[in-house]
C-alpha cells in the first residue's frame, strides 16, 4: 500500500530480459540497511517486488523483476538505462496518509496530448505546469473532476474531465522532485485510478446483473 507522495526519484542501470522476466536495476538514495529482500517499492507506480540490493556510494541499488503483466500493462517495457523513475516505499502503520490510498497496481497507460505553462519562469517559487492527459477509453468512466489519480506514482488531483482527456496541475516543488519536469507530449505514464472509484463500479456492475 502506497500514497502516491515521492519518496526518491531513481536511475535504470541495467536492464537484463530472461525468458519469462525482465530485471531491473535502479540506483537510489535509499539506505539499503532498510530494504529487505521481498520488500515493495512503487517504481513509477507499478508495485515492485525487490530481489537484490547493495549498498552504493550514499545510498544502494536494488533490483526488481517485471513479469509480462506488468510489462504489457505499463511502461516498464520502455525503460532503459537512464531512465528516471518515481520511487516510494511501502507504507508501515503509523506513517502519514499524505495523498490517496495507491495499491500499485497500474490500471493502464496514459498519454500526455499538451503541456502548458501556468507561471513565468521567473516566479519566484519556480514554474507551474498544467499537463493534459488522454486516458483509455476503458478507463476514463472511472476519473472524475477533483477525484485523485496516480499518475507514474504520483498522487494527483484530477482538475477537469472531457470524455477521456482530463487535466492536472503540477506545483513547482512536484516538478523539481519527481520526474514530471522532464514529461513532455507524447510521453506515456503509468495510470492507476482511485480505488473507491473501482469498486463504486464493480458494485454498480453487479447489481445491474441482479
Amino acid at each position: 500500500m502506497f500514497t502516491g507522495i515521492v519518496t526518491d526519484v531513481g536511475r535504470v542501470s541495467a536492464v537484463s530480459d530472461g525468458e519469462n522476466l525482465r530485471r531491473i536495476r535502479i540506483e537510489s538514495t535509499y539506505d539499503p540497511a532498510t530494504i529487505a529482500l521481498g520488500a515493495s517499492i512503487a517504481c513509477g507506480g507499478p508495485c515492485l517486488t525487490v530481489v537484490a540490493v547493495e549498498p552504493r556510494g550514499n545510498g544502494c541499488w536494488f533490483e526488481v523483476d517485471a513479469a509480462s503483466e506488468t510489462l504489457e500493462r505499463t511502461n516498464v517495457r520502455d525503460w532503459q538505462v537512464g531512465t528516471r523513475i518515481n520511487l516510494e516505499r511501502s507504507l508501515k502503520i503509523g506513517d502519514e496518509l499524505g495523498g490517496h490510498i495507491v495499491t500499485g497496481h497500474v490500471d493502464g497507460i496514459a498519454t500526455i496530448v499538451a503541456r502548458e505553462a501556468i507561471t513565468a519562469g521567473d516566479d519566484p517559487w519556480g514554474p507551474t505546469a498544467r499537463f493534459i492527459i488522454r486516458a483509455p477509453s476503458t478507463l476514463s468512466p472511472f476519473i472524475a473532476e477533483k477525484g485523485s489519480v496516480c499518475l507514474d506514482g504520483t498522487s494527483l488531483t484530477v482538475n477537469s474531465v472531457n470524455d477521456d482527456i482530463f487535466s492536472v496541475l503540477i506545483i513547482p516543488h512536484t516538478l523539481a522532485v519527481t520526474t514530471w519536469g522532464e514529461r513532455q507530449v507524447g510521453d506515456s505514464l503509468n495510470l492507476e485510478v482511485d480505488l473507491m472509484a473501482r469498486y463504486a463500479a464493480r458494485l454498480a456492475d453487479a447489481r445491474r446483473a441482479e
